[in-house]
């Protein structure tokens, strides 16, 4: 049976990491539950792509940090922190697209 993210998850937000690039954390308070979706394989650089419509070259970071059971995301901006038609100046708001991935 397949759960999504955010019902797995114990905290699924994103945030700024500087002007010019936002970061996603997904973290988990249970080391079965973290260990599920680490070997499910369905956190992918592909699937990043096809869900933040950016290239390869604009993930910075993409790993599975286990010391803190959590995984973790840093995309190139789009647009610099603050410009002229910016849409979330703090990042807070761009990690609904994780919340509702399938996780086996």
């Amino acid at each position: 049976m397949a759960d999504p993210l955010q019902k797995l998850a114990k905290v699924v937000r994103s945030k700024n990491s500087g002007p010019f690039e936002i970061t996603f954390d997904v973290i988990f308070d249970d080391v079965g539950v973290y260990e599920r979706v680490k070997k499910s394989g369905v956190l992918t650089r592909e699937l990043m792509c096809r869900l933040y419509k950016v290239q390869p070259d604009d993930i910075v970071t993409f790993m599975f940090f286990d010391p803190a059971m959590a995984f973790k995301l840093t995309l190139k901006r789009h647009w610099a922190q603050g410009s002229v038609n910016e849409r979330d100046t703090f990042g807070a708001q761009q990690h609904a697209p994780l919340m509702t991935i399938e996780v086996a």
